[in-house]
């Protein structure tokens, strides 16, 4: 979705008057345009790019004798 119509449509989604729908942005969030999303209105973003790529730490919880 185009930044224009979340825009859009998070703004039919506000003004249902009564408050109770709310909004997230999720797909395609990155770093380099987390501020944009969040400046549409949305009252949350998921952003899997932090965890995307990432090495994975691989750690124990045995303890030794």
């Amino acid at each position: 979705m185009s930044i224009d119509r979340m825009r859009e449509a998070v703004a039919l989604c506000h003004s249902s008057g009564n408050g109770a729908v709310e909004t997230e942005a999720s797909g395609g969030i990155t770093l380099a345009n987390l501020r944009e999303v969040g400046e549409t209105g949305v009252d949350y973003v998921s952003m899997g790019a932090l965890t995307h790529s990432r090495r994975a730490l691989d750690v124990s919880l045995e303890v030794a004798p």
